[in-house]
């Protein structure tokens, strides 16, 4: 055991404690905008749908119900402008961390291989490379990259943290030259809903892809879109060539999605008012975060889409969420997703309107 245990980081989170601490001893209670765990409640279809499903005693399976495909095909077609998606372009997953962690692993990724992600990026990207043991790197541009022994290449559009958004011009040349050189591409779509500035677009695209799902495949969730983060509910999408063998690997593991909650999903992904509902809330809270930490002082980057203002004072980012929570505000320190965040926090909108309030009032 502890031969894998010691292949990875210090799990980043740990180190917010005493900020966490602090942030909690104020008289007003603590405004927590770090995580960004969605608050809101879990829409009344989608409930409906999990509690019909209860009386499920039987093994669900991997691949889901004939009517979970449906629903994911419909929803990539209908939303993201995907065409000709068969069930044998999606696959169900048990929440898209558990991919991002174990998917070099299960692609028999290992040493002499290299795995490749953003310079500011979500941390699981380098754990799972590490717990395949195969070499790991950042990009500024990924058409820049040595692509000999590149076996994986993750885009994350909108990003976290910074949430900068890919053009459908840069979307097509990256997706070319991974093509080009025989690179699999794997683009991390988890905030694509949540555009604010911009207007996300999915690798799925045909003007991005050509009309051919060769070399790429998306990963979608239902954790913010749907505040469905503790039903574990997301899937993926494109080549064949690549999902099969998944399925096959992950049949031989169990990795399956809970029958009830592929029940949820298809209420989910069947249902686009609660996340202009949705959408709605979080739009509220940016607009007043944005405009209290740009008052504090700080300066916003990015962030024209996901969950997060991408903030700095100039400062190391501990000195930032020192000072923020003594305010009684917990934020995510930059440099939990790279070197390059040194200078920068993470502000989640997940938070209740009324605590988002007092964040503000605080600021």
């Amino acid at each position: 055991m502890s031969a894998v245990s010691d292949r990875l980081p210090t799990f980043p989170w740990d180190k917010l404690t005493p900020y966490k601490a602090t942030a909690a001893a104020h008289p007003d209670g603590i405004v927590d905008l770090s995580v960004g765990t969605p608050v809101d409640p879990v829409p009344e279809l989608i409930q409906k749908a999990l509690v019909a499903a209860a009386d499920s005693p039987g093994y669900p399976t991997v691949w889901g119900t004939p009517e979970l495909r449906d629903a994911i095909t419909g929803w990539v077609e209908r939303r993201l402008g995907a065409r000709d998606v068969t069930h044998h372009h999606v696959l169900p997953i048990v929440g898209s961390k558990e991919l991002v962690a174990w998917l070099p692993t299960q692609l028999g990724l290992g040493p002499g291989d290299r795995v490749a992600y953003p310079r500011l990026a979500y941390p699981t990207y380098e754990v799972g490379a590490r717990l395949a043991r195969a070499a790991y790197e950042v990009y500024d541009d990924p058409t820049e990259l040595d692509p000999e022994g590149l076996k994986l290449l993750w885009l994350n559009s909108p990003s976290n943290p910074t949430g900068k958004v890919l053009s459908k011009e840069r979307l097509t040349r990256i997706v070319a030259w991974a093509r080009a050189h025989g690179v699999l591409l794997v683009s991390d779509e988890c905030y694509l809903e949540l555009g604010w500035e911009a207007e996300p677009v999915s690798v799925l695209h045909p003007d991005v892809n050509g009309g051919s799902y060769d070399g790429i495949v998306s990963v979608h969730s239902l954790s913010k879109r749907s505040n469905l983060a503790g039903y574990r509910a997301a899937f993926l999408a494109g080549d064949p060539a690549v999902l099969g063998p998944l399925l096959e690997i992950r049949k031989h593991g169990g990795m399956m999605t809970s029958a009830p909650t592929q029940a949820a999903v298809i209420a989910a992904l069947g249902d686009d008012d609660h996340v202009r509902v949705q959408r709605e809330r979080y739009a509220s809270r940016r607009e007043l975060l944005r405009e209290a930490l740009v008052t504090h002082g700080f300066r916003i980057e990015h962030s024209e889409a996901s969950l997060y203002l991408w903030a700095t004072r100039g400062e190391s980012c501990w000195d930032t969420v020192d000072h923020l929570a003594k305010r009684g505000i917990l934020v995510a320190p930059g440099d939990f997703y790279g070197p390059a965040g040194a200078e920068f926090v993470r502000v989640a909108l997940t938070a209740t309107d009324e605590r988002v309030a007092a964040a503000v009032r605080r600021l």
